[in-house]
This record gives C-alpha cells, sequence and structure tokens, in this order.
C-alpha cells in the first residue's frame, strides 16, 4: 500500500486566521482531484474535550456520529468534504496527558521517569497518525491549534518535528499560515510579523513548506519575492489568501493562487488530474445569485458570538442555495424576550428556529417565542432544547398544565413533561456523560417529518442532551394536537413533535445542523426555508388583497 502523506497546518502571528478553512480547502481541492483526504484538529488547551466549554469559550461544541463531543472546526472538515468525521479527528492537550497517565498508573512505562519528550510527544505522534494508519486514507491534515510560540503548542510543534525527520522526504510538509497586515498610516502591507513567526518555527526545528498569507488587500509580487526570500520559501509557495465574501469561495481562490498544486509538488504525488469542482461551483451560483429572500427568527441565549451557532448558520446557507433564496438570519436574544415586547421582537420573521442550550437562563423568552410561532401560524423548528420547549409551551397553553417544566430548570415542577433519563440520575460528572452521537429513529406514517426526510421510514441523527420527553404526558399531549412523529425503537424515547394544525411546525431532541453539508443541505433546513418562502408569499398577497 501507498505511504499515507501528511499534512500540518500551522498558525503564527495571531488566532482567528482560519486555519480550519484553509484546511478544509486544500482538503476539497485534493479530494476533488481523486485523493482520499481527511482532516484532524490538535487542540492545545488541558479541557479533555469542549463539551463543558461555555459556547463564549470556544463556539459552538461540533458533534460526531460516534458521540465525540469536537471542536466546530470539524464541522467545517465535514461541510467542506461531506465525509464523516470521529474522535481521532479531534485531540486535546487533556486527552493526550489523560491518556499518558493512565499508562503510567498502569505501569506502561515500566519505572521510568514520565516526560513531555518522549512520553508525551510519542501520543501525539500515535495519534497524528491514527488515521493515516487506518489504511482508508491518501492525504491526512492535521491543523495544529492555537499560534506558534505559544507554550500550550510546544509539545505538538516538538512532535510535528520529529514526525517530518521520521516520515522522510516528500511524505509529510508544514503550511504555516500567517497575516500580512496593512497599516493605514503607512499605506502598505508589512511583511516583518510573517517574517518573526517563520523564525519562530525555525527556532523549534520546523521550516515551512508552504506559506499562506492572510490579507485583507492584494499581495504585490514585490512582497512576494520578499517574503520567500526572507521566509526561506520557494516564490511558488508564497500564497495569498485575500479575505472572501463567503468561506465557500475560499478552495477556489486557494486553486487560483495554485496551493494545491505546489502541495502535490511537495508531496511527490501524481499532478495531471484537475479539480472537479462542477457541484461546489453549482452550489455557488444558486447562493450567490438568490431569486428570493426570507427573514428567519434565530431565538437562543449565546447570539452575540457568531460560532455559537455555526452549524446552524451554515445549514441555512445550504438550505438558501438549495432554493435559491438568500436567508437572512435574525438573531433574538431570548434573555430579553418578555410577555410585554414578544409580539414586537418576534414580527415580521418569516420563520422561527428556537435553539439548543442549557440552563435556564433565557428558557421563558423561548417558551414566548414557541407560542408566538404556534398561534400566528408562522413555520416552526426548535432543536433540542427548542424541542423541549414546544413541550412546555403545549403542555402549559394547551393542556392548562401552568406549572408544566423541564426538570432541568425546576426540580419540583408539579408536570415535568421533559425529565432527565433514570441511566442519567445517578450521574455527576458534566463531560462525555449525555445522549450523544448517532441514534436511530423511526418516522411515523403521514407525518411532516417524513415527507421532509423524502419518505424515509428510518433516519440517523446526532444527539447532545441529559433530558427527554416524558412518556407520562404522551397520550395528554398526542390528545391535544402535539404529535409524536419519531422514536428511538429501543429505547422508546420520542425524538421528533409535530402539530397537525399548522402549516409547518416541528421540533427535534437532535441536531440536524451537524450533518448538513455543501453536497447535502439537511432536509429540516431545506422544509423551514421553503416553508418560510411559502409563509412570507402568501403574506405578501394578504396584503396586496
Amino acid at each position: 500500500m501507498a505511504q499515507t502523506k501528511y499534512i500540518f497546518v500551522t498558525g503564527g502571528v495571531t488566532s482567528s486566521l482560519g486555519k480550519g478553512i484553509i484546511a478544509a480547502s486544500l482538503a476539497k481541492l485534493l479530494q476533488s482531484r481523486g485523493y482520499k483526504t481527511t482532516i484532524q484538529k490538535l487542540d492545545p488547551y488541558i479541557n479533555v474535550d469542549p463539551g463543558t466549554l461555555n459556547p463564549y469559550e470556544h463556539g459552538e461544541c461540533y458533534v460526531t456520529d460516534d458521540g465525540a463531543e469536537t471542536d466546530l472546526d470539524l464541522g467545517h472538515y465535514e461541510r467542506f468534504l461531506n465525509v464523516r468525521t470521529s474522535q481521532a479527528n479531534n485531540v486535546t492537550t487533556g486527552r493526550i496527558y489523560q491518556s499518558v497517565i493512565e499508562k503510567e498508573r498502569r505501569g506502561e512505562f515500566l519505572g521510568k521517569t514520565v516526560q513531555v519528550v518522549p512520553h508525551i510527544t510519542n501520543e501525539i505522534k500515535e495519534r497524528v497518525q491514527v488515521l493515516g494508519k487506518s489504511g482508508e486514507y491518501d492525504i491526512v491534515i492535521t491543523e495544529i491549534g492555537g499560534t506558534v510560540g505559544d507554550i500550550e503548542s510546544l509539545p505538538y510543534i516538538e512532535a510535528v518535528r520529529q514526525l517530518l525527520w521520521e516520515l522522510g522526504d516528500n511524505n509529510a510538509i508544514v503550511i504555516h499560515l500567517t497575516l500580512v497586515p496593512y497599516l493605514s498610516a503607512a499605506g502598505e502591507l508589512k511583511t516583518k510579523p510573517t517574517q518573526h513567526s517563520v523564525k519562530t518555527l525555525m527556532e523549534s526545528g520546523i521550516k515551512a513548506d508552504i506559506l499562506v498569507c492572510r490579507t485583507e488587500h492584494e499581495i504585490s509580487n514585490d512582497i512576494k519575492d520578499k517574503l520567500a526570500l526572507f521566509c526561506n520559501v520557494k516564490r511558488e509557495a508564497v500564497i495569498q489568501s485575500i479575505d472572501a465574501s463567503t468561506i465557500y469561495d475560499v478552495p477556489l481562490l486557494m486553486q487560483e493562487e495554485g496551493l494545491d498544486t505546489v502541495t502535490l509538488q511537495k508531496l511527490a504525488l501524481p499532478n495531471e488530474v484537475a479539480p472537479d469542482l462542477g457541484r461546489w461551483n453549482e452550489f455557488l451560483a444558486r447562493h450567490k445569485n438568490p431569486k428570493d429572500e426570507v427573514t428567519i427568527g434565530l431565538v437562543g441565549k449565546y447570539v452575540e458570538l457568531q460560532d455559537s451557532y455555526k452549524s446552524i448558520l451554515e445549514a441555512f446557507i445550504h438550505a438558501g442555495a438549495a432554493n435559491e433564496v438568500k436567508v437572512k438570519v435574525k438573531s433574538v436574544h431570548s434573555e430579553y424576550i418578555t410577555a410585554a415586547n414578544y409580539e414586537n421582537k418576534l414580527k415580521g420573521l418569516d420563520a422561527i428556529l428556537v435553539a439548543p442550550g442549557f440552563g435556564e437562563r433565557g428558557i421563558e423568552g423561548k417558551v414566548k417565542a414557541v407560542e408566538y410561532a404556534r398561534v400566528m401560524n408562522i413555520p416552526f423548528l426548535g432543536i433540542c432544547l427548542g424541542m423541549q420547549m414546544a413541550v412546555i409551551e403545549y403542555a402549559r397553553n394547551v393542556l392548562g398544565l401552568v406549572n408544566a417544566n423541564s426538570t432541568e430548570m425546576d426540580e419540583n415542577t408539579p408536570d415535568p413533561v421533559i425529565s432527565i433519563m433514570e441511566e442519567q440520575k445517578s450521574i455527576t460528572d458534566k463531560g462525555g456523560t449525555m445522549r450523544l452521537g448517532a441514534w436511530d429513529c423511526e418516522l411515523k406514517e403521514g407525518s411532516l417529518v417524513k415527507e421532509m426526510y423524502n419518505g424515509e421510514s428510518q433516519i440517523s441523527e446526532r444527539h447532545r442532551h441529559r433530558y427527554e420527553f416524558n412518556n407520562a404526558y404522551l397520550e395528554q399531549l398526542e390528545n391535544a394536537g402535539l404529535k409524536a412523529t419519531g422514536f428511538n425503537k429501543e429505547t422508546n424515547l420520542v425524538e421528533i413533535v409535530e402539530l397537525d394544525d399548522h402549516p409547518w411546525f416541528i421540533g427535534v431532541q437532535y441536531h440536524p445542523e451537524y450533518k448538513s453539508t455543501v453536497a447535502n443541505p439537511h432536509p429540516l433546513f431545506v422544509g423551514l426555508v421553503k416553508a418560510a418562502l411559502e409563509h412570507k408569499n402568501a403574506q405578501t398577497n394578504a396584503t396586496l388583497a
């Protein structure tokens, strides 16, 4: 079998330059040339995974089919490549140290002193090569989180240095992503920060093979020559990455700059097959040339930080393109929705999505948003906690159980329509203890949700939650008109609720946004956007009449 090739992506000067997007874009180009490609992320924080992190700290927590709580960059990888990721695609310092300490406790190091080098670096090298040794991939791209020079990143950089040496020439390369800032006072781009960043990398024993330069202005040939000379890279390996109107433009911009070509040269891989980006370009054409526009309210409590709902926002882009509609997402902070102002906050929306979340902050605002969508016949999608809010709202306002709640918000509620699973009750740890990953769901005949899934009877969707629909209230709620239309057969847990006498009202216990990709927009988002357009047109016609 041919040797798997490795590409390491490091970052310099500042964080948030978009290593994940560059890695995903390069992977897309290599994949479109016929190479089996995957990406992994090495995160230098000491949390075992981002599952316990507040979204304000690190953006959303992404979940894979095998139940790994991971960095949001894995969402980009899946959306670009349409290939499923797993636990092996995200490694944290916490997980590395946890593994090494467990081995030491078991006596696997034969009484030796356990050190960063070689024990931590060996563990990192093993994790990096798990995907490569699986035999499934020609190329593995590994994104190193953080910025070169950070204390936290040092063991990763050292592990990369060792791997470059062990794997040999043409089998592993380093792409360094850096910033070329524009100083408006001087009216010019400055290369010095990049030079210093490359110098820091070289002090760790690593030479950058390719330099990707993030910039707000075009980088001239003179500046490229200067960067090549002073950063010790070939002229064709200096790649400009200019700000794009959408992240989905980046693969095309990288192709124009020749990033895939120079990468294949460095890895001594055949370069004859041109990238096949036909479907990608079709998606971009629909995305950039919409025939209509809808406004959808995203009701959540982390709306100040866009990354908190990254997968939802991207799923709307995919679904918008599928419908040839521009989706304007209006963020509505649930904490500020009250009985006095909810109509004012939510009026003019073509659809409402109540977002996932944890804890009681902003809950009553979410319940009010559900009520508004239900009573005003506005298309509605509730995700995870949003579905639970739909159940609580219906129990309170239709069944008359005025104190109905989730035991997450009120342990002493007389009507716990949402309650904790029996097997969760004894769990005290917060990390990795929820219902996580892909679970099967059977769809009911004649339901709206089955129609949305193109008539499929069984689906598999990803979960991340601890509380469940309480089946003790199932009959009561169904008799009153809130139908359970999706179940997990093994556990008999309710996965989906919907309303019969409403144009489009669906609540799902799972996270459909995690599976939406450019190639396969999620059917629930496609359906919601379509319903939003129909609602908008009906309102317009009613006004004209």
